[in-house]
């Protein structure tokens, strides 16, 4: 039935421009509308792809001309044009037009089988299951009843600081004029302090991933993938490890189980762990774990089992049988539970079982030395003493290269050979199913694959500079490059397990996503167990991963923190990104594309006139003398492209490019990599320079992300539904200053080196310069943070206040200002997603660590910068846990540092002040309560903050170690003392001077 413009009228409000084009509506012919017919016609095709003489034959006379229908034919090339998509990859339903015989007909919900609806140049039901292109992922934005409510608050305050700041400076108090021009100068540095903090957290934003698309992208078969092999990129995990006295071998072997339990392919998955401590103790650890992974890892598999961390999830408070369908899951928990128990018993008993064995082959050393000397000497039993090397032997009977129970000579911690052991193989690429008796469970059906693991631990000689931890990373990096080349890298601390077992496949929907080559690493966020309920020193830290992280990811992403860290192993290598931006202006508002950065040839080199890029622009060159390594740069770089299957996807790879199989590993290979990993081989490179982890600072992560940043590539900051890791962190005190101080000394010197981003590049966005300005200025807020809290206790003393009176505009100025901070920090809560306890817990410890670590960082920092020294704060006293049962025993020891006497002497000062400050006025001729009450606020704010301090010193019932005691005394009398030297009593005045007794 064909219309057009004259058979409809069409002149109402809602015709349009598009309603007077001529279109064909087909209606094919079923019993219900053709005419009575008593001669039986020839059978013809009756799908909408008819012809057109069919129409004309169909439409007989005993029907009249009421009956009469005339059929059209699309007339298109190609049939399959009614199936073509719009420009945006969505199923044209429009152009769709359905077709019924009595049944379902046609449809993507029910395909009749029947030859009909497969004619030559029909349709299939393929063309339906071809689905539109799909993102792996999609911001989701902080809602605008949220966020824009924070801006204009941010922006309010903003405004009451500048003119509170103004109104401070031109009032001075002439009675106390120090006590006023301490308190300006604090105040002032306070604001410039809070607008770096706040600056960057003005666009937070949240993502979501989509795992069933990434599933059905690179995991499908497909004609460009028959097999169905996983088409997703490699992935190499390094576990980094030091001294299994610190941190047991156990922890990092329940590690390990869980990195080979994840949810990713195993032939595209392989495993290093780095023991810079050459420890024949984690090695052998390490060999356990693999053997009991061959039973835990099926296990897992099988049922599904979260997390994957044996200890972790035996330890569950939780019903394990939720959701477990298989009749035989208690039968199996019950059998690997067991296992477990005999692995954790053979591990804990490995120190001992290693030095009877290397005694009893020092012993037989020993013999046979005796031996042969007898024999030189006739028989005769020699006078002197044979001494024989107290080796530490393995369980083969040989020498074991690293670090020796008894250290010698190539054999201590410092000074021992490379070690590299691969063991497990590189697994096959199509799964490997178990058998009904596999290992005395049923793995039929189960792939029992297990991915490539190794052992590493690089050379150590006396007189080179190994650069701690980022070496050890580097020399994995090498290692791997040879071995497997993954072109992901995903490093994770000892004590940092995979808690969700498809976090990888989380951070790759980023990696393989379109814009994803631009994408330098994927942060994960830090979460920690093992935490006391109350988070006494705000170990979780969810202020700075929940909210100043989210926010970093609305511009250039955040930092590197050090672990749950997934880098793209190119950008590691110190390449600039395909594509980058140039941000011109004093606040970078002008966007422009960035040039490329071609190589400089030696030509170039010699003449001075040439321009000069940053250094940190120029493209790496030194990577050393393997030729291995130097050609898996590139092979590298492609395989961690994404797929090119989109016409908006750029720098892409074909689909299908990586689902050939691995090569299996040969002797010349490992010996490549064990050569990569000499203490000789980073001399005369760019290695800890430009390419790799960077060396010269304690907070290596901090710097090497800021490198990235600086070339123009971005990070991602990737938050999952269930916790991608988790890890543990010291909840005693004393153990929390000290790493709060590792870090301030980082940002100290990064304050002080070219990695300062006032030096960045124009590549760097500019709230991303001051987020990375904000890394190493917050320490020397501690200066005056410090100050600060003394000067409740010196306006209490000397009875006088910051301000000459409390005036209506100093209360006004006050109220606006701490109304506004309060709201704002109720809308952070809000976006978020922390608790108000949380916040309230980061702010007690923001006054309590930067008034003992940052300042002991700042200290530290300026006489290294200065003068070359160089200052360790080491513990002087320890107490023992009384109760080993109890996990949170830890919280309650008193470890007595130098790193409590600054907040301890300010708790003490604004106590003693108190008391002085209240006494003094009750006892005034003339009380002044205006000034006491300004005083005692300000004394009750710093000591409200103090008070997790106040517990940590009084240990588990509220007992304070002698040396407290002590302290507050000499404290107490040296300012009682100094203050009457300074302001003696006067019998003429009676107006709060000073106290008369």
């Amino acid at each position: 039935m064909s219309l057009s413009r004259e058979d409809l009228d069409m002149s109402g409000e809602l015709s349009g421009q598009n309603d007077y084009i001529n279109y064909t509506v087909l209606m094919p012919p079923t019993p219900d509308n053709q005419p009575a017919t008593s001669a039986p016609t020839e059978s013809k095709p009756t799908t909408r792809f008819a012809s057109e003489s069919q129409g004309k034959e169909e439409g007989g006379s005993s029907g009249g001309k009421g009956v009469q229908r005339r059929m059209s034919v699309m007339k298109s090339p190609n049939n399959k044009s009614m199936l073509l998509r719009t420009q945006t990859g969505d199923f044209d339903h429009n152009r769709w037009l359905f077709e019924t015989k009595g049944t379902y007909g046609i449809g993507n919900a029910f395909w009749q089988d029947q030859d009909d609806y497969n004619g030559e140049g029909g349709v299939s039901m393929s063309d339906f299951l071809d689905k539109p292109w799909k993102p792996l992922t999609r911001k989701v934005k902080v809602p605008p009843g949220v966020l824009s409510p924070y801006r204009l608050l941010i922006l309010i305050r903003l405004v009451a600081l500048f003119f509170f700041l103004i109104w401070r400076w031109r009032n001075p108090n002439p009675d106390a004029i120090w006590l006023w021009a301490l308190s300006i100068i604090c105040e002032s540095w306070f604001a410039f302090s809070w607008l770096l903090d706040i600056l960057p957290k003005l666009n937070p934003i949240n993502r979501a991933t989509d795992l069933a698309a990434l599933h059905d992208k690179f995991e499908q078969s497909s004609p460009s993938n028959p097999t169905g092999r996983s088409d997703l990129p490699g992935v190499d995990i390094f576990v980094s490890t030091a001294d299994p006295e610190k941190e047991p071998p156990l922890v990092t072997a329940n590690t390990i189980l869980s990195i080979l339990a994840c949810d990713y392919p195993v032939e595209k998955l392989s495993v290093y762990i780095s023991d810079d401590g050459g420890a024949i103790l984690t090695f052998e650890a390490m060999a356990e774990a693999v053997q009991f992974a061959e039973v835990w890892v099926p296990f897992c598999r099988k049922h599904n089992i979260e997390p994957r961390n044996p200890d972790s999830y035996f330890n569950l408070k939780t019903d394990p049988t939720k959701n477990k369908k298989l009749r035989d899951f208690v039968k199996d928990r019950r059998w690997i539970k067991r296992e477990y128990d005999e692995f954790k018993v053979r591990v804990n008993g490995l120190p001992e079982r290693i030095r009877k064995r290397s005694e009893m082959h020092n012993q037989k050393e020993e013999m046979k030395e005796n031996k042969l000397a007898q024999e030189k000497d006739g028989g005769s039993t020699p006078q002197d003493p044979i001494n024989v090397t107290k080796a530490t032997w393995m369980a083969d009977g040989t020498h074991w290269p690293g670090t020796w129970l008894n250290s010698g000579a190539d054999h201590a911690k410092g000074d021992h050979a490379g070690i590299l052991q691969v063991m497990t193989k590189v697994p096959e690429p199509d799964p490997v199913m178990g058998h009904p008796d596999e290992k005395s469970l049923d793995f039929t059906g189960v792939d029992i694959r297990l991915p490539m693991f190794a052992y590493v631990s690089r050379e150590k000689r006396p007189g080179y500079d190994h650069n701690k931890k980022a070496g050890a990373m580097n020399a994995l990096v090498r290692a791997s490059a040879i071995l497997s080349n993954g072109p992901f890298i995903l490093n994770l601390d000892c004590d940092h397990y995979i808690y969700n077992s498809l976090a990888i496949k989380e951070g790759m929907c980023f990696m393989m996503d379109r814009g994803g080559d631009r994408i330098c690493y994927i942060q994960f966020p830090q979460r920690f167990e093992g935490i006391d309920p109350s988070d006494r020193y705000a170990n979780h830290n969810t202020v700075f991963f929940d909210g100043s992280m989210r926010a970093l990811d609305g511009l250039q992403g955040p930092v590197y923190v050090g672990t749950g860290c997934m880098f793209r192993r190119y950008a590691l290598y110190g390449f600039n990104p395909p594509r980058a931006n140039d941000y011109l202006g004093m606040f970078g508002q002008v966007k422009t594309q960035a040039q490329e950065i071609r190589p400089r040839t030696s030509d170039e080199e010699d003449l001075e006139t040439e321009p000069l890029n940053h250094p940190d622009l120029n493209l790496p060159q030194k990577f050393g003398n393997s030729t291995m390594f130097n050609e898996s740069i590139a092979v590298a770089e492609f395989q961690g492209r994404p797929l090119a299957d989109h016409m908006s996807v750029k720098n892409g790879r074909p689909p299908g490019a990586l689902i050939m199989p691995r090569q299996p590993l040969d002797a010349h290979t490992v010996a490549e990599a064990i050569a990569v990993i000499s203490c000789w081989y980073e001399d005369k490179t760019e290695w800890g320079d430009r390419i790799g982890w960077i060396y010269g600072s304690v907070t290596e992560d901090v710097v090497t992300g800021y490198r990235m940043h600086n070339r123009g590539w971005r990070s991602v900051y990737c938050v999952t539904k269930r916790d991608a890791f988790r890890g543990t962190a010291p909840i005693n005190l004393t153990d929390r200053l000290h790493q709060v101080l590792r870090w301030a000394t980082g940002s100290v010197e990064i304050f002080f080196s070219r990695n300062n981003p006032l030096l960045a590049t124009r590549r760097l966005k500019f709230l991303q310069r001051i987020a990375y300005l904000n890394v190493g200025f917050y320490p020397f807020t501690s200066i005056f943070l410090v100050v600060y809290c003394f000067l409740p206790a010196l306006s209490l003393f000397s009875g006088q206040f910051i301000v000459q009176s409390l005036d209506i505009e100093f209360l006004f100025y006050l109220l606006i200002i701490t109304l506004t901070l309060t709201l704002i920090s109720l809308l952070e809560v809000k976006w978020s997603g922390i608790s108000l306890e949380e916040f309230w817990r980061n702010e007690q410890f923001w006054l309590i660590g930067g008034s003992s670590a940052h300042l002991a960082a700042v200290l530290q920092g300026l006489l290294k910068v200065t003068a070359g020294i160089e200052i360790s704060f080491t513990l002087t006293s320890k107490s023992a846990g009384e109760d080993e049962d109890d996990i949170y025993a830890d919280l309650y020891l008193v470890k007595w540092t130098s790193l409590f006497l600054v907040p301890l002497t300010i708790m003490i000062v604004n106590l003693v002040a108190v008391v002085i400050g209240f006494s003094r006025t009750v006892y005034s001729v003339i009380p002044q309560w205006s000034k006491l009450m300004g005083g005692l606020f300000f004394s009750f704010w710093v000591l409200a903050h103090m008070y997790p301090f106040a517990k940590g010193l009084m240990g588990r019932r509220g007992r304070v170690p002698t040396i407290v005691y002590v302290w507050s005394g000499l404290t107490s009398i040296i300012l009682s003392l100094l203050w009457i030297s300074i302001s003696p009593p006067d019998e003429n005045n009676t107006s709060g001077g000073s106290v008369q007794i």
